[in-house]
């Protein structure tokens, strides 16, 4: 009998994780033939099959999946209907949330705990429940919940495990939710992914305690459009010697994402991990790289990127190239959750832990264990493959 493994979310109740869910119960009930999932054409002895993922999770919003989903616009009546009506029964744990960290995001469904300890053993005990009540062999936790602004770097608790653990018992404010849950993750045994760009396992502290715990983490910003786009073209004109001279990036969307990087403070988490990735893999500083997000609530979840790059070719020439990617943000975005889960759950059982370096094609700003990420998505691709054939 195959085993089964559950993916517990922090922001089930979100358009990524809707999506994703679906998606699965869709494959489960045969009416979804596995299109837009990377390694669907992937045989990995030990990987696990999509239909014996089983999703739960927290939201700070309390509607069923099913409500939550048409409330995005992403999945309709006919999908819903056709296979996804499982959706319907599936309802958010409450969860951990903070206005501070947070501002345009929050919800009734919370969870009432009088300290991060306190929080900290309710995500476990929710944890628990899930193994049992849905007979689960293991189990991954992936971050899907809205962006956070970011910490207090300077904070004492963020600095080694020992202070953070006395953060804990402080309620330390520096401690933000999406510690909490990587935390409790660590602390369980439990992979950890942050598809955000908050900082979680990212954090010093949970860094180490990942290491000496042997638990496999990964992270972050999950790459799916306009930064997935850049990865892929940025290589090229790399190695065709054409300099990039600037690059103009925008960005408009209308879902709870938008919503939540309406606020400078998170926008400035984002923006972080999404301006990261071409100087690294130029070789060079792109002075006039510029990256805006606006939040335009008519879109809903289908996002517009547009791209601006100016060039400078053989003889000086300068020359311009334009991209327009019209798409769907979370039918971008919840393969790669799906996939995630997977793969680290497959990291799990041949008992690689610590930061998961080989994920990185899936992030923005990958984790690593100290050294210079890769960012370039041909040899991050590269990176996984051999880690998925077993070429460590």
């Amino acid at each position: 009998m195959a085993d089964r493994v559950g993916v517990a979310v922090v922001g089930l109740g979100g358009a990524v994780a809707t999506t994703a869910a679906a998606g699965i119960e869709m494959i489960r009930a045969g009416s979804n033939d596995l299109q837009g999932l990377p390694l669907a054409d992937r045989a990995v002895r030990g990987m696990v099959d999509y239909r014996d993922l089983h999703f739960g999770g927290w939201d700070l919003g309390g509607d069923d999946l099913a409500t939550a989903a048409r409330r995005h616009g992403v999945i309709g009546d006919r999908e819903l209907d056709d296979g996804a009506a499982g959706l319907s029964q599936m309802m958010p744990w409450p969860a951990v949330g903070s206005t501070d960290f947070c501002v345009n995001i929050d919800g009734a469904n919370k969870i009432v705990a009088g300290s991060h300890r306190g929080a900290v053993e309710r995500i476990q005990a929710d944890m628990r429940r899930f193994r049992e009540e849905k007979s689960l062999d293991r189990l991954v936790v992936v971050n899907l919940a809205s962006t956070e602004r970011l910490p207090d770097a300077t904070a004492p608790s963020l600095a080694t495990l020992e202070a953070f653990e006395r953060g804990l018992d402080a309620n330390d404010p520096a401690i933000s939710p999406a510690m909490l849950y990587a935390y409790a993750a660590i602390d369980a045994d439990t992979p950890y992914a942050n598809f955000t760009p908050s900082v979680a396992a990212d954090v010093a502290p949970l860094a180490d305690f990942a290491a000496r715990r042997n638990v496999a983490v990964a992270g972050k910003d999950g790459k799916t459009g306009q930064t997935f786009i850049k990865t892929v073209i940025a290589p090229a004109l790399r190695d065709r010697a054409l300099h990039v001279d600037g690059w103009f990036s925008t960005n408009i969307l209308g879902n709870s994402d938008g919503l939540a990087l309406d606020d400078p403070q998170s926008l400035a988490s984002k923006l972080g991990t999404k301006t990261s990735v071409l100087d690294q893999i130029l070789g060079y500083p792109v002075e006039n790289h510029i990256v805006m997000i606006h939040y335009y609530k008519p879109r809903g979840d289908n996002k517009e990127a547009w791209d601006n790059i100016d060039l400078t070719g053989f003889l000086g020439q300068k020359m311009q190239l334009k991209l327009n990617f019209l798409c769907k943000d979370s039918v971008l975005a919840a393969p790669l959750a799906i996939e995630i889960a997977r793969c680290l759950d497959l990291a799990h059982q041949r008992g690689d832990g610590g930061v998961q370096e080989q994920m990185g094609v899936f992030f923005k700003l990958p984790q690593t264990r100290g050294g210079v990420p890769v960012h370039g998505f041909g040899e991050q691709q590269l990176i996984l493959d051999r880690w998925l054939d077993g070429d460590k």
